[in-house]
């Protein structure tokens, strides 16, 4: 995240003084936002930046226990700078957050300097291999010249120059989310490679007396735990690649001073990479279970991409509070189409509401013809659902301030309504992105599988969420069994080609990292020898038996 801010939030001179030397690794820079007691409440930060005219210096403080950052990457043994974000003073007055280069250790040296406290943070769940750290700083001085202002500034005398938006200095967590969202496709792929080739190669029990034990990949349960799954990775490859293009293509946008897609932007990367990264999440440690005893097992690979990736579901921004920021601009979405304005974007079903005129009904019990054999008419029905529960969650809104409470008392009363509306747009802009790939593929063959591959990811979130579909009048009673039935039928249809969709994903052994998802499939002969190299196998006799059995069994 250093460079990438430096690149977005940096003036060309700071970007002198600063990149080249980052991108060559004499500083080595983290980026210093969460606190001990404050995370995605980006307002509750407590560390302070105030300026000096005097000197034209900011003081960096950190005024409590809770203000010490506190699980910045690569903070503990490693970075000599930090990019800090503090609570900007001048003139008396708090401008709000604000991003700061700080300097952390001495170069050559590598102490720290004086008035910085630093250190790693101890421990994780996993990801041993990076060192998270805290900062404390007290009174520490640097430059105004450290004060990234490409967009806010602080004058020589203290006058603060304000940012055309107050959303601009959010780039880089804006730019992390989109990341998060292709790494929730990578990390499902890995996670199901390694269990879809291990089922391939796993054979137990019978499914007719007699015969040979068939591939556990032939077995109707393990295809519903490994398939859904399998099409869930791809969807989220295609969105993530998407979310990445709109990043660049929004941000060189904004470059030029257009900032009218900023809010869907933060909206979508907030609420997609919450719902991307539980469903891969999740996701992954079901591709554990599938793979039995083995799976536990560290030679499977898929432990440590599981402790790898779950802290993403709480890092740049708790994903609860993600759907929440979502569900704001959902919200301010449909005020403004109860307005009679149209909106733009992904939001543009909304605009049905007008065409309603704001009627008692749900705008989404309109009737649909749902067609559970054809992705676009999936869209439609998704689009409903999407529609149906923004609707809902905003009208419990307005009746809870109907009530005369507070506007944050009524947002909280809502909450479970509102982060349920997040999910289903989030929903409908996956199935949605997915579909339109299908047209962009010239191969019919390859066309063909990735259209059952949607068709399964579409069909199963319906299963999944069968009452809304059910409550808004999108699907029958009889449709919904007929969703159930397809779904089982296209686990058989996926089948044949369920190992080479895992093999396309290119992951080479060395970067699976796993003895059960080798490309070769030579899982047992291999999981011997990688046994065999346990510390523990060193010796034949351990120390442990002449410290505390042979004592032990004297005795007895």
């Amino acid at each position: 995240m250093f460079l990438p801010t430096l690149l977005t939030q940096a003036t060309p001179e700071q970007q002198d003084r600063f990149f080249m030397p980052a991108w060559n690794l004499e500083i080595i820079g983290t980026y210093a936002q969460t606190e001990m007691g404050h995370g995605t409440h980006l307002r509750g930060l407590e560390t302070t930046a105030t300026y000096d005219p005097s000197t034209q210096e900011f003081i960096l403080n950190s005024p409590t226990v809770t203000s010490i950052k506190w699980w910045p990457g690569g903070l503990g043994k490693t970075s000599n700078h930090a990019i800090v974000l503090a609570q900007l003073y001048t003139q008396g007055q708090c401008k709000g957050l604000h991003a700061f280069i700080v300097p952390i250790r001495q170069l050559g040296t590598h102490e720290p300097l004086p008035g910085i406290t630093v250190g790693d943070i101890g421990p994780k769940f996993g990801y041993d291999e990076m060192d998270n750290g805290y900062l404390k700083m007290d009174n520490y001085r640097i430059p105004r010249e450290n004060m990234l202002m490409k967009y806010a500034q602080v004058e020589p005398d203290g006058t603060y120059v304000k940012p055309v938006s107050d959303k601009l200095t959010y780039g880089t967590m804006v730019f992390i989310r989109s990341f998060i969202v292709g790494d929730s496709a990578r990390s499902l792929s890995r996670a199901c490679t390694i269990a879809i080739r291990y089922s391939a190669v796993r054979h137990q029990s019978e499914l007719k007396p007699g015969e040979p034990e068939p591939q556990i990949l032939d077995y109707q349960t393990q295809q519903y735990k490994l398939f859904p799954l399998l099409a869930t990775a791809y969807a989220f490859h295609f969105v993530g690649a998407y979310i990445k293009d709109t990043y660049h293509r929004i941000s060189g946008d904004i470059s030029k001073g257009d900032l009218s897609e900023l809010p869907e932007l933060h909206a979508l990367t907030a609420g997609l990479k919450a719902f991307t990264s539980w469903t891969a999440n999740a996701g992954i440690e079901e591709c554990r279970m599938a793979c039995g005893g083995h799976g536990y097992s560290r030679c499977s690979g898929i432990p440590d991409i599981y402790v790898t990736f779950t802290p993403s579901c709480t890092y740049e921004g708790e994903n609860t509070v993600m759907m929440l920021q979502t569900a704001r601009f959902l919200m301010k979405s449909y005020t403004q189409v109860a307005s009679g304005q149209q909106v733009t974007g992904m939001v543009s079903y909304l605009n049905d509401l007008s065409r309603q005129r704001i009627q008692p009904q749900h705008v989404a019990a309109r009737t649909v013809t749902v067609r559970i054999n054809d992705p676009t008419s999936l869209v439609e029905a998704y689009k409903s659902r999407a529609a149906l529960l923004v609707e809902s969650a905003a009208k419990n809104l307005q009746a809870e301030l109907n009530h005369r409470k507070s506007k944050e008392d009524a947002w909280n009363r809502t909450s479970v309504d509102l982060v349920r509306a997040s999910e289903a747009h989030c929903h409908y802009v996956i199935v949605k992105l997915f579909t339109a790939k299908l047209a962009e593929v010239s191969d019919a063959a390859v066309r063909a599988v990735l259209t059952d591959l949607c068709l399964l990811y579409a069909l199963f979130g319906i299963s999944r969420n069968t009452g809304d579909f059910l409550q808004a009048g999108i699907l029958t009673s009889a449709q919904v069994t007929q969703v159930n039935q397809h779904v089982k039928e296209l686990l058989a249809v996926i089948r044949p080609n369920a190992v080479a969709l895992v093999d396309s994903f290119d992951f080479h052994d060395v970067h699976l990292g796993s003895v059960l998802g080798r490309y070769d499939g030579n899982v047992y002969e291999n999981m011997f020898e990688w046994a065999k190299k346990s510390p523990l196998n060193k010796t034949q006799v351990h120390e442990s038996f002449h410290k505390h059995l042979k004592p032990m069994q004297a005795k007895l």
